[in-house]
Parts: C-alpha cells; sequence; structure tokens
C-alpha cells in the first residue's frame, strides 16, 4: 500500500532535573554539595532513507516522543542523557509545520538529516552553584522541557520519468514490460490507484527510474479524478513520457487525449508544462492505429513515438530517447512547436 501524505506530532525528551545532595563521609568531615547534573533529553530526527518508498510506516502512529534524560544523583553523578529518536522517511519527503503550513525542509538526498525538536537541557546539580560565599547550597535547577510539533510531512517521489495519460492509456503495460514492477493491469480504467516505481535498464551501466502515475482525467488539476492527488509526484520527474492509446478500443480521439492532458498540467503548474516531454502513442499494433499516429504527430507538431509494450516494439528506442533527455544529451520536447 502507498502513502504520500502523514500527520504526526512529535515530541523531544525532557531534560533530567539535577539532583541536591551534600557529601557525608568519615573520611571528609567538611562534606560540600556533589549533586549532579541531568540528563538531556533526546532529540527527535528525520533521516532520508533509500530504504523506503512510501510514509505508510508512519501512517498508524501519531505520536512520537523520544526519551527523557534521567535525574542527577549523588556523588557528583550525572544522570544518563535519552537517545535521539531517529525517524527514517522516505528521499523526497516535505516536511511542513501543521499549524502555519510552511516548509520546513525538502529531505532530498540519501541520509540527509533534519533534527525537528531538540530535547531539553538537564538541569545542574547544586555542586555547580557553591562558591566561596555560599558554600553550601541546597537548590538544584530543574531540567527544561524538549520541544514539541505538529508537523504534515508529504512526499513526492523521486523518478527521472514519469508517465502521465489518460485512464488506460496503457502506462501500467509499458512499466511493466520495461521493468521489475508489478502494477495492476486490467482493461477498465483507474486500475492504478497509487504512484508506482520501477527501474529500467538500458545497459550495464545505464537505468531510468519510471512512475507510472494514476490516469488523469480532464479537471484533475481542479481536484476530480484520482490523478490530481499525485500531480506533484512529476514535480521531480526531468521528462515526461505523454501516453496517447491509439488503437482501435481508444476511448478518446489521440488529439483530444493529448489536449486534455496538456491542459491539465498547465493549469496545475505553468512550469511544469515547460517540462520536456515526450509524446508516445501506444498500442501501436495495426494498421489503422499507426495511422492515428501519423495524425496525432501532424497535429502536435512533433515527433510521436510508437510503442506496442504487448508486442515488446518500440520500446527500447524510447527508453534511450528518455534517457538522453534526462543527461542532456537528447532533444527537448517541450522546446518543440505543440
Amino acid at each position: 500500500m502507498f502513502k504520500d501524505e502523514v500527520e504526526i506530532e512529535v515530541r523531544a525528551g525532557r531534560g533530567g532535573n539535577g539532583a541536591v545532595s551534600m557529601r557525608r563521609e568519615k573520611s571528609v568531615p567538611l562534606g560540600g554539595p556533589d549533586g549532579g547534573d541531568g540528563g538531556h533529553g533526546g532529540s527527535v530526527i528525520f533521516v532520508a532513507s533509500s530504504q523506503l518508498n512510501s510514509l505508510l510506516p508512519l501512517a498508524g502512529h501519531y505520536h512520537y516522543s523520544a526519551p527523557d534524560g534521567r535525574p542527577g544523583e549523588g556523588q557528583l553523578c550525572s544522570g544518563r542523557s535519552g537517545e535521539d529518536l531517529v525517524i527514517e522517511v522516505p528521499i523526497g519527503t516535505q516536511v511542513f509545520d501543521k499549524k502555519w503550513g510552511n516548509l520546513l525542509r525538502d529531505l532530498s538526498r540519501e541520509g540527509m538529516r533534519l533534527q525537528i525538536a531538540r530535547g531539553g537541557r538537564g538541569g545542574q546539580g547544586n555542586a555547580r552553584f557553591a562558591t566561596a560565599v555560599r558554600q553550601t547550597p541546597r537548590f538544584a535547577q530543574n531540567g527544561t522541557s524538549g520541544e514539541t510539533r505538529a508537523l504534515r510531512l508529504e512526499l513526492k517521489l523521486f523518478a527521472e520519468a514519469g508517465l502521465v495519460g489518460l485512464p488506460n492509456a496503457g502506462k501500467s503495460t509499458f512499466l511493466a514490460s520495461v521493468t521489475a514492477a508489478t502494477p495492476k493491469i486490467a482493461d477498465y480504467p483507474f486500475t492504478t490507484l497509487s504512484p508506482q516505481v520501477g527501474i529500467a535498464r538500458l545497459a550495464e551501466n545505464d537505468t531510468l527510474v519510471l512512475a507510472d502515475l494514476p490516469g488523469l482525467i480532464e479537471g484533475a488539476a481542479e481536484g476530480h479524478g484520482l490523478g490530481h492527488r499525485f500531480l506533484r509526484h512529476v514535480e521531480r520527474c526531468r521528462v515526461l513520457l505523454h501516453l496517447v492509446d491509439v488503437s482501435d478500443d481508444a476511448l478518446e480521439d489521440p488529439d483530444t487525449s493529448r489536449r486534455v492532458i496538456e491542459g491539465e498540467l498547465e493549469r496545475y503548474s505553468a512550469e511544469l508544462a515547460q517540462r520536456p516531454r515526450l509524446l508516445v502513442a501506444t498500442k501501436c499494433e495495426t494498421p489503422e492505429a499507426h495511422e492515428r499516429a501519423d495524425a496525432l504527430e501532424r497535429s502536435a507538431g512533433r515527433k510521436v513515438w510508437r510503442i506496442s509494450a504487448v508486442q515488446r516494439r518500440g520500446l527500447p528506442e524510447l527508453l534511450r530517447g528518455a534517457w538522453n533527455v534526462v543527461h542532456g544529451a537528447g532533444e527537448v520536447a517541450s522546446k518543440l512547436p505543440v
């Protein structure tokens, strides 16, 4: 199951109180204060990890608390500090303050750390307050409270190429054909209910990370259908593969399908609409499908890549074309006339 947004509350540990203690030993007749310091409270730290691809592990638990520091003891013994609570999150997790809505940090790299709640300081024991004038202080300092924060976490997937298109455009079939991902495939709309990620291997050292997003429909940018929830995942993609069904059973005219998706991208983000984009005719398996692909190319005014995931035709060429754009070695589709 995929989860790309959760709300949680984190609490750092409280610092331990300092100790009030007087030294009483037969061999030390004058004695004196020997109260130790309290330990510091543990902090709450987020760490970006490539081992996770969903916020689901955090979804079932709202409160996260780091351990408190232990109080100080006599004989100048300091209390043990609370251990930091380290919470692993997927790379691409954005941390927002729930109350104010501002972005605190975008954990965009492997191993990136964010101390989101600082532990309280341990109080000083009475030995710290001894002076020449006040030789037997009978008070100590209390530990301070740790920080508490209410947060909203949002995940934006890190994929080099994002697959966009209307429902039944063939995105899941394409992803399953070129990667080891196993998205649900069926002959009805909205079989993909959450983003699916796979890695396509082009050569020994050349790979391409692909993300299949739920099918968009007209009005998605305004919140209609399923795809609007996942449009933010394409914001990090270096290139978009715009898949259009040109088969005899297509739900929409190919050029109409193209314009719907391009319009939704434009309404969602003008910057996203300018992202490099490859236009792909899917299910291109009959002479009539090739004719519709030709018509789509003429109306779009740019190259249309023709593929058949079932017959495994055109897949290596498309993957190499997308890889070239990602690595700056290919033409940028969005700069061509639309």
